[in-house]
């Protein structure tokens, strides 16, 4: 009987074990210096955005408050970024990762202020990649993490905007190329993309589906149900803000279809924080109805409160999570 011959192993090509010796060398410092990089692209893009805020009249515009409506408005804003917050923990039941309920809540904190004063591509998504993958998630999940939490944020907007669009509570200004009824079909439109999402959560027997190579799973329709609520509610907090700020001079009904409008503006701009945006979406459609220096006072302490102080937490927070994580390593 003949021996067995031995197994023979592949051959390691002498390049690639070349390739693999110099990343072995160099990874580390690779990897250091993208992170400083990346400090250093995260700090030119605070310093260029508040280079952009008028501080003198953000000052001015607080002292000109009740002490009274500025801690309620503080007090709204601080629930929202908390309602927020929770959005991740649906990406956190959806993917079963093993991260506490405490980390994920933080890194959505940090993600969310920002992605409000820096957009979305730094904030929504380089700073949850840098956070999660710190923590342990691998990319994949962090991008399953990051789609329903995108996708609550949206869906709360389908319903409200749909809503407030879809009754015709907003005059348009004769200048604007959608009219009054353009945009309740837009409203209209909305209400059915949302009736839509919920329905397929409800009925449809396929669960699972590919896009782009990632298997996207729909989930049960209550859970689809209570991210519309979430959602719902962090909208009406933050317009609930904006309307305490504007000292109730307009209905809030009517400052919750204008937060709408401004923030579906500010995302087709593409402007961080949506300066500009904001300002010139309120005063078109409530300009005949607050004084315009009004208007703007309660627009400036609304950033202060809702955009800027978060991100100085957001900051110290985030400062803290990192020193945390040289400490583990």
């Amino acid at each position: 009987m003949r021996a067995a011959s031995p197994a023979r192993l592949p051959a390691v090509d002498d390049a690639e074990a070349g390739r693999g010796g110099w990343w072995q060398r160099h990874g580390a410092r690779i990897k250091q210096g993208l992170t400083w990089l990346f400090f250093a692209a995260v700090l030119a893009l605070l310093v260029s955005h508040a280079r952009k805020v008028d501080w003198p009249d953000v000052l001015q515009a607080l002292r000109g408050y009740p002490l009274a409506a500025l801690a309620l408005a503080a007090a709204l804003g601080a629930f929202s970024h908390l309602t927020y917050s929770c959005f991740d923990l649906f990406g956190r039941h959806y993917t079963g990762h093993g991260l506490s309920r405490g980390q994920v809540m933080g890194v959505g904190f940090i993600s969310y202020a920002v992605n409000l004063n820096l957009g979305a591509l730094v904030g929504g998504v380089a700073f949850r990649y840098r956070l999660y993958s710190r923590l342990g998630l691998d990319n994949g999940t962090i991008t399953r993490v990051l789609g329903m939490s995108v996708l609550t944020n949206w869906l709360g907007y389908l319903a409200l905007a749909g809503t407030v669009f879809s009754s015709g509570l907003i005059r348009v200004p004769p200048a604007w190329k959608i009219g009054g009824a353009g945009l309740q079909a837009a409203g209209a439109a909305l209400l059915a993309v949302l009736l839509a999402y919920l329905a397929a959560c409800a009925f449809s027997r396929r669960r699972q589906f590919s896009l782009r190579g990632h298997e996207i799973e729909l989930p049960p329709w209550r859970l689809a149900l209570v991210q519309v609520l979430l959602s719902c509610l962090n909208w009406l907090l933050i317009a609930g803000v904006v309307y305490v700020l504007l000292q109730r001079q307009v209905d809030y009904p009517l400052v919750v279809a204008v937060m709408m409008v401004s923030a579906v503006a500010g995302v087709l701009t593409h402007i961080p924080a949506g300066l500009g945006v904001l300002e010139a979406v309120f005063i078109a459609l409530l300009g005949s109805q607050v004084p315009h220096g009004q208007l703007l006072a309660a627009l400036l302490a609304y950033r202060a409160l809702y955009y800027l102080a978060p991100l100085a937490a957001a900051g110290l927070l985030y400062l803290g999570l990192e020193a945390r994580a040289r400490r583990g390593a």
